[in-house]
């Protein structure tokens, strides 16, 4: 029996307006190469001066996951030569990265926490982009420079699920902190998985191998998935020495396989040595204090649901997975939305609609506080969850949004007048005294079919509580 184990490099690209050590712009999709200057085209004489929003926003993340903020780091040069690097080198921190030792808390299936501890994450200049046409390279250098955060795990995961659990509990917090967009397709949030198994009980670790840029949730379990089966074929075929080596390898989408990519660099291949146009990094009390200025994280929020509006832990995890959902949630709430009501509503009724239209809930049809409005009408028994389910339907394809409105154009508001109902229950009971008769002789079962013919007779509008409570009078 073998153990697997892992760890990741994420990379996180800041969403600061100008680049790491330069004062171009970070914005994506631009023409080619039109997001340059003398800096991160790296012409003789240009100098770098660091952005003190990236360390700010490096900082942010530190104080969120309880690291070590370090007021004084250092940064290096990292050689390596690729066309997409014009300068041969990247700048990086490798001496005193600006954030050490922090840890991450996931939660896994069976309902434990497992820690996550995290090495350091340090600040770097991103390379630029390598595009490909038949038998013609070309490169573009809009992306170099680009302020990322590279945050570095210990070998603590042990399989693929700890590792996308990770992965997405890192996701969610930088999404919360505002300081990436973490936008996977476009490549401002991507990981390295680094990879290896060991027999049970070894302690030494086994050949680790790296599987480089990674941009889904899916795909990095699927590359763990088949990384561990390469290599425990090999121990169990005896050629682990041969077949296994500590290399960096691509995950092919499109075969479902890890591919060898280069051999696995040391420290001493890419010769670091400290900047000599850059000066140590002191952070400020000034910087210390705004980095310190964040929002309710997911964990918070999950306890702070929990605790204080009594919903399930499963449905808060749901809720704030995702920091678009947890705010449309908050202000369903601000508008008079019960939140067991609402969970059900948000979570089933409109992601439900949503999802069936491809659509994401920043992008919903349906706003917060018209959705808080819809909500309360049920609560407070002016429409029934059917009608309520309507005018959602309605909503989600005309631009409607005046509830009253709509319940009255729809003719939708629930009756809860006693003399209404029982005129109808009296109507319901007098068509059916066969029925009535045998569920004064014992079939209790015939009771939901009254209140069944009673809802449908007033067109699902009387108030379904009311309309038990007479029914019971009258059979009583």
């Amino acid at each position: 029996m073998f153990e697997t184990v892992i760890g990741l490099e994420v990379h996180v690209q800041l969403n600061t307006k100008t680049k790491l050590f330069c004062s171009c712009p970070t914005s994506f999709a631009q023409h080619q190469n039109i997001n340059t200057c003398p800096t991160c085209l790296a012409l003789p004489g240009a100098l770098p001066v660091v952005n003190k929003e990236a360390a700010i926003k490096a900082m942010r993340l530190g104080y969120a996951i309880n690291a070590n903020v370090n007021h004084t780091s250092y940064f290096d040069r990292k050689s390596y030569f690729y066309p997409d690097s014009p300068s041969a080198y990247q700048i990086t921190q490798l001496t005193k990265a600006i954030v050490q030792k922090g840890e991450v808390f996931i939660d896994l299936e069976d309902g434990t926490t497992k820690r996550i501890a995290m090495t350091q994450a340090h600040l770097e200049a991103d390379a630029g982009k390598n595009m490909h046409e038949g038998n013609r390279s070309k490169v573009d250098l809009n992306r170099a420079g680009t302020p990322l955060l590279e945050i570095v795990s210990d070998p603590d995961m042990r399989n693929s699920a700890e590792a996308v659990a990770y992965l997405k509990k890192l996701h969610a917090t930088v999404r919360y902190l505002d300081i990436s967009d973490a936008n996977m397709q476009e490549g401002s949030f991507r990981c390295d998985v680094n990879v290896s198994i060991r027999p049970k009980g070894q302690e030494e670790f086994g050949t680790r191998v790296e599987i480089k840029n990674i941009n889904s949730f899916r795909f990095v379990a699927d590359a763990i998935a088949y990384e561990v089966q390469r290599q425990t074929e090999a121990y169990e075929d005896g050629v682990y020495d041969r077949e296994v080596n500590q290399e960096t390898r691509l995950w092919s989408v499109a075969d479902g396989v890890t591919k060898s990519m280069r051999g696995k660099e040391e420290a001493a291949d890419y010769r670091y040595f400290p900047d000599p146009d850059l000066r140590p990094l002191i952070v400020t009390d000034d910087m210390i204090a705004e980095a310190k200025m964040m929002p309710e994280l997911p964990d918070a929020k999950v306890k702070r649901y929990v605790d204080e509006l009594g919903i399930k832990k499963s449905d808060a995890f749901v809720i704030t997975s995702n920091k678009e959902m947890a705010y449309y949630f908050e202000e369903m709430l601000e508008h008079k939305a019960v939140a067991k009501t609402a969970v059900t509503w948000l979570t089933s009724e409109l992601l439900g609609r949503l999802k069936k239209l491809s659509i994401s809930i920043e992008n919903s049809p349906v706003d917060a506080p018209t959705l808080g409005t819809l909500v309360s009408k049920i609560s407070d028994s002016t429409i029934s969850g059917k009608g309520a389910k309507e005018i959602l339907d309605y909503m989600m394809e005309n631009d409607n949004r005046d509830i009253d409105a709509l319940i009255d154009e729809l003719g939708l508001a629930q009756v809860s007048d006693d003399g209404a109902i029982l005129a109808i229950i009296d109507e319901i009971l007098t068509n059916n005294s066969d029925k009535v008769e045998q569920y004064k002789g014992g079939k209790d079962k015939l009771f939901g079919f009254f209140v069944g013919q009673t809802m449908k007779a007033s067109k699902g509008t009387a108030n379904p509580a009311k309309v038990n409570e007479l029914i019971k009078q009258r059979l009583s």
